[in-house]
């Protein structure tokens, strides 16, 4: 169930989210968080039931965000393509800005805050919530392009849906390695099982 915006709580979920465009999320501290906000030890436990709570809270909302821009990029491209071309060419456009070596560090983030829902059930339900949004909307692109005979039927959906983000937060495996796949060749391959397996 979402909590409900408060200013305080907001001033402190921004707050951790800047912080951690420098830090890992385990070496930022609640002192830090307080001294960089301005706000008190009790508003904190006031808004949030401990720091982790405040820590998946930022989590989230620094995911979210990314979710809105990919699902209006989604709603972009179902409103504007008008064949399987067209629709292959979007893909191809999203796919370069997404797999691209400037937006590594958020799919390492992406990959970390999936990796801390093991050890927290309500991050889990938090953040799977979020999950659900972007595959849906995947989902919905998918549904549309069978709908106009642009994909195959045989191919499900939402299996396609979790199939094309799987392969871009997969990139991390690319991120930390010390020689890069060639970045044309990794969007030929993406594009290629697109293509072929996914559109068909």
């Amino acid at each position: 169930m979402a909590k409900s915006s408060h200013p305080t709580r907001d001033r402190l979920i921004e707050t951790i989210a800047e912080l951690l465009d420098g830090s890992d999320p385990e070496h930022i501290t609640a002192d830090q968080v307080l001294t960089a906000s301005g706000v008190s030890k009790g508003s904190l436990y006031h808004h949030f039931e401990d720091f982790e709570d405040l820590l998946e809270a930022a989590l989230i909302a620094r995911f979210s965000v990314n979710v809105d821009a990919t699902i209006d990029a989604l709603a972009q491209i179902l409103a504007t393509v008008g064949s399987r071309d067209d629709l292959l060419k979007a893909l191809r456009k999203l796919n370069i800005y997404n797999q691209d070596q400037a937006r590594s560090s958020f799919r390492l983030e992406r990959a970390r805050a999936a990796g801390l829902t093991y050890s927290s059930p309500r991050f889990h339900e938090a953040l799977g919530a979020e999950q659900k949004r972007l595959t849906d909307a995947f989902t919905d692109l998918f549904i549309e392009a069978q709908n106009k005979g642009w994909m195959s039927e045989n191919v499900d959906a939402h299996a396609a849906a979790v199939f094309v983000q799987a392969y871009t937060v997969g990139r991390v495996v690319d991120d930390i390695a010390p020689e890069k796949v060639d970045p044309a060749a990794w969007i030929d391959l993406v594009m290629h099982v697109v293509d072929k397996a996914i559109l068909n």
